[in-house]
């Protein structure tokens, strides 16, 4: 059996970039620069794009920003790749309007997180995934992020809600590697990791592939190590794994948010991003300047 044989269908793709939400120097919306940077993630390896994510700054971006988002990078890209809309917040109705609104736009999925802050109990959770899916025309994502959401879609929740005919992957940052593995053994739900040092592991294991934050500046890095593993050379795709590492720690584990690395980096290298929005903040020039040597010492 072939390395290709171990994982279920890709409904996205396998590389899929949880892309950043370009903004001017005065804080609108920078279509023009996300079209830009969406044509050259597409053309950098990336098989699509996650839209209003945690690194798309979702929380700070109106239901029109995200709307025309997607509008503007869908006639950036075309069919040349997939478009995953983020719609999750902590209202079930809001998350519906976001997801017929995604599908108007020209959405090919909806990423949709477990509701936050009210810290539902599971058959709540699980009523609100049935009620977006029901209500939209579109394929879901379950994300599961419990250290953001506080709350977790658990592993019987999601084999329960993998009979639902639109929830069809899962984007799972739950560090909950166990859990992975008995869904994914159980269900044809396709596994994308959401934690880049997960990529090869979960890949190995069955998952399908990758959301990812730090392919807003390294995308052909990281879809060479699902390359290797395809081609059935895992010892390649190991150490192209591991020389992410040092990067990936640095923009993911470091103490400030991925979007605010991954703007930090975007910026350095002369590519759109432009800043944050509050409540968040820009790194400093210390942090700016760590991640350009690493950044640069990775692709030398």
């Amino acid at each position: 059996m072939t390395t290709a044989d171990t994982s279920a269908a890709a409904p996205f793709g396998r590389a899929l970039c949880a892309m950043v939400t370009p903004f001017t120097a005065e804080g609108a919306l920078d279509l023009d620069g996300a079209q830009r940077l969406a044509g050259r993630l597409v053309d950098e390896g990336c098989d699509g794009l996650v839209l209003s994510g945690t690194t798309g700054e979702s929380p700070t971006t109106s239901d029109a920003e995200k709307a025309d988002l997607i509008r503007a990078v869908r006639q950036a890209v075309g069919d040349r790749a997939s478009i995953v809309a983020g719609v999750g917040t902590a209202d079930t109705r809001h998350t519906v309007e976001l997801a017929l609104a995604a599908e108007k736009a020209g959405a090919d999925g909806l990423l949709v997180v477990a509701p936050y802050y009210s810290r539902p109990p599971q058959d709540a959770v699980e009523a609100h995934f049935r009620e977006v899916a029901d209500a939209a025309g579109l394929p879901l994502v379950l994300y599961d992020i419990p250290g953001r959401t506080g709350t977790r879609i658990e592993p019987e929740t999601m084999l329960r809600l993998a009979g639902h005919p639109r929830i069809v992957a899962v984007k799972d940052c739950s560090y909950d590697f166990l859990g992975a593995q008995k869904v994914i053994g159980r269900t044809g739900l396709a596994y994308y990791a959401g934690c880049d040092e997960h990529i090869l592991a979960l890949r190995a294991v069955g998952g399908t592939g990758y959301v990812s934050t730090v392919a807003n500046v390294i995308p052909r890095h990281l879809r060479s190590v699902l390359d290797a593993f395809e081609a059935g050379d895992t010892p390649v795709s190991a150490r192209l794994q591991q020389r992410a590492i040092p990067l990936i720690e640095l923009m993911m584990s470091a103490g400030l948010p991925g979007a605010v690395t991954a703007k930090a980096l975007l910026g350095a290298l002369g590519l759109p991003g432009g800043p944050v929005r509050a409540p968040l903040r820009p790194a400093g020039r210390e942090a700016a300047d760590g991640l350009l040597a690493v950044y640069e010492e990775l692709t030398r």
